[in-house]
């Protein structure tokens, strides 16, 4: 087995753990709200890639940090990319009939569900980082919920979405669309790497090196995100395509170009492997995560 191979594997994996674990946070339900634990477990058991969990998994295994303490984080973190997804596929964001294979979750139930289901996820994410089960120490518990809030607030992914939503009163320039996806996109990615050095009790300059890599990693990921839309296959990708293009929204592929596009995102990974050499054969992992996502096709 080839190590590219190799690393799809232990991402399928991960993957399955964190799904497992998602699968015990959301139990199905009886009575009235029946309805809203169908809609959250279609959102969040959804067949995914779970990056996100991935890179906090595996960044906090260099640590040596509590692997329960990163798993649960891992679902916390999850819950909120899953509310995310659920709210920006609705008519009134991007208007998305399938993500991860399946219909979206307003149009498997209702909008109304879709919203409360976003909802709801979103209250789960809080629930987990607040629960002793997630850490004895609460300074602990009180630092991944307030950078939590930080990544999923108004400065973070939901400001990123509300500037891409303003595309008809602000036609986007390159620096727009960058600080655009460093807030929707690169946040909770960057979340990931400090929710793992906050468990893993890091030091300063760890810190700062892992903030450097998933900056540059979660801009990679979003502009090799555009390049996929742009070239890729809508059977691989288990989602519509070319959709910045049909609501005629500019992205980094249509301000660079393809070849551009490509370019920066090697520029990107190499910068972000750059970051990793603090950690030495430790960012094995990580590393390897760079080129999936350099050569991403799905």
């Amino acid at each position: 087995m080839g190590e590219a191979q190799e690393f799809e594997q232990r991402l399928k994996e991960v993957a399955d753990r964190v799904t497992v674990a998602l699968d015990q946070l959301i139990p199905p339900a009886g009575g009235p709200e029946a309805n809203l634990m169908r809609a959250m477990r279609h959102a969040a058991l959804a067949n995914g890639k779970r990056m996100r969990p991935f890179f906090l998994l595996e960044t906090g295994a260099m640590f040596d940090a509590p692997e329960k303490t990163l798993l649960r984080a891992a679902a916390a973190l999850e819950c909120v990319h899953c509310y995310s997804l659920v709210h920006d596929d609705l008519p009134c964001m991007d208007d998305d009939d399938f993500r991860r294979g399946q219909p979206t979750v307003h149009k498997a139930f209702d909008e109304a569900t879709a919203v409360l289901a976003g909802d709801a996820l979103l209250t789960l994410a809080f629930k987990i980082l607040a629960s002793t089960e997630t850490h004895d120490d609460a300074s602990v518990r009180a630092m991944l919920i307030e950078r939590l809030a930080d990544a999923s607030g108004a400065r973070g992914m939901v400001g990123g979405q509300m500037i891409d939503m303003l595309e008809s009163d602000s036609p986007r320039d390159l620096n727009t669309i960058t600080r655009m996806q460093r807030l929707k996109t690169g946040a909770l990615i960057s979340y990931a790497t400090e929710a793992a050095a906050i468990v893993g009790r890091a030091r300063e300059a760890e810190r700062n090196a892992l903030a450097g890599f998933s900056n540059d990693l979660g801009l990679a990921y979003q502009i090799a995100d555009d390049l996929l839309d742009a070239t890729g296959s809508e059977d691989s990708a288990g989602k519509p395509l070319r959709t910045d293009e049909a609501a005629g929204k500019a992205n980094f592929v249509t301000i660079l170009g393809i070849e551009g596009a490509r370019q920066r995102v090697r520029i990107l990974a190499t910068q972000a492997k750059e970051h990793l050499a603090i950690f030495r054969e430790k960012a094995h992992i990580l590393l390897q995560s760079v080129d999936f996502v350099l050569d991403r096709t799905h």
